[in-house]
C-alpha cells in the first residue's frame, strides 16, 4: 500500500467512527477520495461497497465488485453474497452463502434458498436462527420465518411447517399477520385467511411511521389477497368492488400487477366471457416478464390460460401448445406442472366431451404416451366416472407393472409414490378388495421406511398411518408384526402424534409402556361422554351396503307410490269391438288356439269323436274291462279302436315307393 493511501485511511476510520446511520452518503464520498489515491485499497473499496448496500444502489455495488476483481470479492464475500442476491442472482447467492459459516452468510442463505423456491433449506436456516437467537431483531426472524411456511404451504409441503395455528404474536404486526393469512389461505381455511387479511389491514392502515404512499405499497398485496379470497367464497360482488378499490396502476411490482389483474378478470363478468377473458389476460402476460413469479404461481396461470382457451374452442392450438411442452419432459414423472398439462392435453383431444366419447379420443394417445401420469389418472377418473372401475384397476395395475420391471431407484419411488398409492387403494376399497389394498400398502411402507425422514416426498407418513391402520386388520401375523414397527417408528420420530402413539397402543398393547403413549391421549370416559349407549343400542348395528349390488339409474319408487291403489286404466272406444257389451265378462281362453280351448268340439261324427279321444288318450294305460271316458287305451290303434285311414308320411326307414308303370 502507498503511503498516500495509508494517510487517507485514518482520516477514512475517523469519519466512520464520528458517522451515524445516516451519513451514507458521507461515507461513500470519503471511500471515492480515499480510492482516488489508491485504486487498490481493498478496505476503502468494501466501505464503499457497504456504503452502496445502504443506499440500496445495489448495481453499482456490484459494478464496483466486477471492477474490484476477484482479490475484493474474496475479502468481502458476504457482501458479494448478498449483492448478488440482490441483483436477481439468487442461485449463485446460495451456493457462495454455503462457504460462510457466519450468523451472516445464513441469513443471505436462507433468502436466496427462499427465492430459488428450496423452501425447506430456507426453513431450516431460519429454526437454526430461531433456536440460536444473538443481536438479530426476533421480529424480522418471525416474519422471515412466517413467509417460509406460507409458501410451504403453497408448493405443497405443508408438512414440513411446524406451526399451523397462528399465535398471539402473529396478530401484533401486520407482516405477520398477512403471512398467517396466507398459510391459512393456501390450506383452503378462507373464513381464517379473511379475518387474518382484515387484521393485516388494520394494523397496517394504524401505522403512524409509514407515509401515505408507503402505506398503500403495503396494502396492495393485502387487497390482492382478499379479492382472491372473496372470490373463492363466491362473493362476486363484493370481490369486483374490492378489485375496482386496489387498482392496478399503482402496483409497481410486475408479477403481482399480473395477479392481481386476473384476479379481477376472475371476480368480474368478464370469467363468463371467454373470449373476452382471453384478450384482457395476454396484456397482463408480458407485463411480468421482468419479474417472474413463484413457479407455484407460473403453473396456476399458465392452466387458467389453457383453461380460456379450451372455453374458447382452441382445442387444436391448446393440445399443439401442450405436447411441445410434453414432449420435452421424460416421462414417467411426478411433476405436478407437468402432469397438469397432460390432463389439459387430453382435455384438448376430448373436444368438451365428457364420459365414454371422451375415452374414444383420449385412449389413442395412451399408446403414444404409455407412461404419462397425468395421462393415466385422466382415463382412470373417467373409467370411475362411467362405472368401469375394473378397466381403471387394470389400467393402474398395468402401469405398476412396467414401474416394478425397471431397476432404478427414481421408478421405484415413483412406483411407491403416496398419491399413486392411494389412488390405486381407492380403487380396491371400492371394489370389495381389501387383501389387494393391503398388500400394496405393505409393500409401500417397507420401501419409505427405508429412507431417512428428509429424503421422504410430502405425504410418506400419512402413507405409512395408513398403511399401519390397514396392516392391524389383517389376519397374517406378518401385517401385525409390520404395523407395530411402523408406529413404533412413527411415534420414535415424533412422540407428540397422537396417531403414532394409538396405533402403537393398539398394535402392541403389551409390549409397549402404557404411560408414556396415554399421556398425549385423551382419556376413554372424556371421549365417551357424550356418547348414548342406550340409544346405540336400541339402534342396532347399520348393516354396509353391498358391493355386489347392480347398479340402476331408476328412481325407486317411493312409499306413497307403492300404498296408492292403481286407478284401472280407461279404454278407448275406438279400441273396443262393435258387440262388446261391459256388463259380460271376457272370454279367458280368447287368445288360445281353437283347438286349445276348452270348448272345442271336432267335426266329422264318430271319426271325429275317436280322434279327440286318441288325442286325449296320449299316455293313458287300458283298463281290464275295456275302455271308458277317463281311461282310453294308450294309442290309436289299440283295441276296440277304430284307426283313422289316411295317407301315410314317408320315413327315412320306410318301403320302397311303388312308381307309376
Amino acid at each position: 500500500m502507498s503511503s498516500s493511501s495509508s494517510s487517507s485511511l485514518p482520516a477514512l476510520t475517523s469519519l466512520l467512527q464520528q458517522s451515524h446511520i445516516d451519513d451514507h452518503d458521507q461515507i461513500l464520498k470519503a471511500a471515492n477520495t480515499a480510492l482516488k489515491h489508491s485504486k487498490a485499497d481493498l478496505d476503502a473499496q468494501r466501505i464503499k461497497i457497504v456504503a452502496l448496500l445502504k443506499l440500496d444502489r445495489f448495481d453499482d455495488a456490484i459494478h464496483a465488485f466486477n471492477g474490484g476483481g476477484d482479490k475484493l470479492k474474496e475479502r468481502a464475500r458476504l457482501e458479494y453474497a448478498y449483492t448478488l442476491y440482490k441483483t436477481g442472482k439468487p442461485s449463485e447467492a446460495a451456493e457462495l452463502a454455503q462457504h460462510g459459516d457466519d450468523r451472516g452468510y445464513k441469513h443471505v442463505a436462507a433468502q436466496a434458498s427462499y427465492r430459488t423456491e428450496d423452501f425447506r433449506r430456507a426453513a431450516e436456516l431460519y429454526q437454526q436462527l430461531v433456536a440460536q437467537p444473538e443481536d438479530d431483531a426476533e421480529a424480522d426472524l418471525r416474519i422471515n420465518s412466517g413467509a417460509v411456511d406460507a409458501q410451504l404451504e403453497w408448493a405443497g409441503q405443508g408438512d414440513l411447517v411446524l406451526k399451523k395455528k397462528p399465535g398471539r404474536q402473529d396478530l401484533e404486526a401486520y407482516e405477520t399477520a398477512y403471512n398467517a393469512a396466507c398459510g391459512s389461505i393456501a390450506r383452503g381455511e378462507l373464513g381464517q385467511g379473511e379475518v387474518l387479511l382484515k387484521r393485516a389491514r388494520d394494523l397496517c392502515n394504524a401505522l403512524e411511521d409509514l407515509g401515505e404512499e408507503e402505506k398503500r405499497a403495503e396494502l396492495l398485496p393485502i387487497g390482492v389477497q382478499q379479492v382472491y379470497v372473496l372470490a373463492r367464497q363466491g362473493r362476486r360482488e363484493q370481490a369486483e368492488e374490492m378489485a375496482r378499490e386496489v387498482g392496478l396502476e399503482g402496483i409497481a411490482d410486475a408479477s403481482t400487477r399480473h395477479i392481481a389483474q386476473v384476479n379481477r378478470i376472475a371476480a368480474s363478468g368478464a370469467a363468463g366471457n371467454p373470449f373476452m377473458a382471453q384478450r384482457l389476460l395476454a396484456k397482463g402476460i408480458r407485463a411480468s416478464e421482468p419479474d417472474h413469479p413463484f413457479r407455484f404461481q407460473t403453473s396456476i396461470l399458465d392452466q387458467n390460460k389453457y383453461a380460456i382457451d379450451l372455453k374458447s374452442l382452441k382445442f387444436s392450438g391448446t393440445a399443439e401448445s401442450t405436447a411441445e411442452i410434453l414432449v420435452k419432459r421424460q416421462s414417467p414423472n411426478l411433476d405436478a406442472y407437468y402432469n397438469s398439462l397432460s390432463v389439459i392435453n387430453a382435455a384438448a383431444y376430448a373436444k368438451a366431451r365428457t364420459g365414454k366419447e371422451a375415452l374414444k379420443h383420449i385412449l389413442p394417445l395412451l399408446e403414444r404416451r404409455p407412461n404419462d401420469v397425468g395421462l393415466i389418472l385422466t382415463i382412470v377418473q373417467l373409467y370411475v366416472l362411467t362405472g368401469n372401475s375394473a378397466s381403471a384397476i387394470n389400467l393402474l395395475e398395468s402401469f405398476f407393472g412396467r414401474l416394478e420391471k425397471l431397476s432404478s431407484a427414481a421408478e421405484a419411488d415413483m412406483r411407491f409414490a403416496p398419491g399413486l398409492v392411494g389412488a390405486m387403494v381407492s380403487l380396491y376399497h371400492n371394489a370389495g378388495r381389501r387383501a389387494p389394498a393391503r398388500r400394496i400398502l405393505a409393500n409401500a411402507a417397507q420401501h419409505w421406511r427405508r429412507r431417512k425422514a428428509a429424503e421422504r416426498p410430502s405425504g410418506a407418513v400419512h402413507l405409512l398411518k395408513a398403511a399401519g391402520s390397514a396392516l392391524l386388520d389383517s389376519p397374517e401375523p406378518e401385517h401385525q408384526h409390520l404395523a407395530t414397527e411402523i408406529f413404533s417408528a412413527l411415534h420414535k420420530e415424533d412422540d407428540s402424534d397422537r396417531y403414532a402413539a394409538a396405533g402403537l397402543l393398539a398394535a402392541s398393547p403389551s409390549s409397549a409402556a402404557p404411560s408414556s403413549l396415554t399421556a398425549s391421549l385423551q382419556p376413554i370416559d372424556r371421549l365417551l361422554s357424550t356418547l348414548d349407549t342406550d340409544a346405540l343400542e336400541s339402534t342396532g348395528i347399520a348393516q354396509p351396503a353391498s358391493t355386489t349390488a347392480v347398479n340402476t339409474r331408476k328412481r325407486p319408487a317411493s312409499d306413497e307410490q307403492q300404498t296408492k291403489p292403481t286407478k284401472p286404466k280407461r279404454i278407448r272406444t275406438s279400441r273396443l269391438p262393435k258387440d262388446y257389451d261391459p256388463s259380460k265378462v271376457p272370454d279367458p281362453e280368447r287368445w288360445l288356439p281353437l283347438r286349445d280351448r276348452s270348448t272345442y268340439r271336432p267335426k266329422g261324427g264318430k271319426k271325429g269323436k275317436a280322434a279327440r279321444q286318441a288325442l286325449l288318450s296320449q299316455g293313458s294305460a287300458p283298463t281290464a274291462g275295456g275302455e271308458s271316458e277317463g281311461s282310453r287305451p294308450g294309442t290309436p290303434g289299440g283295441a276296440g279302436a277304430e284307426v283313422v285311414k289316411g295317407k301315410v308320411p314317408l320315413g327315412k326307414g320306410g318301403g320302397k315307393r311303388k312308381g307309376k308303370r
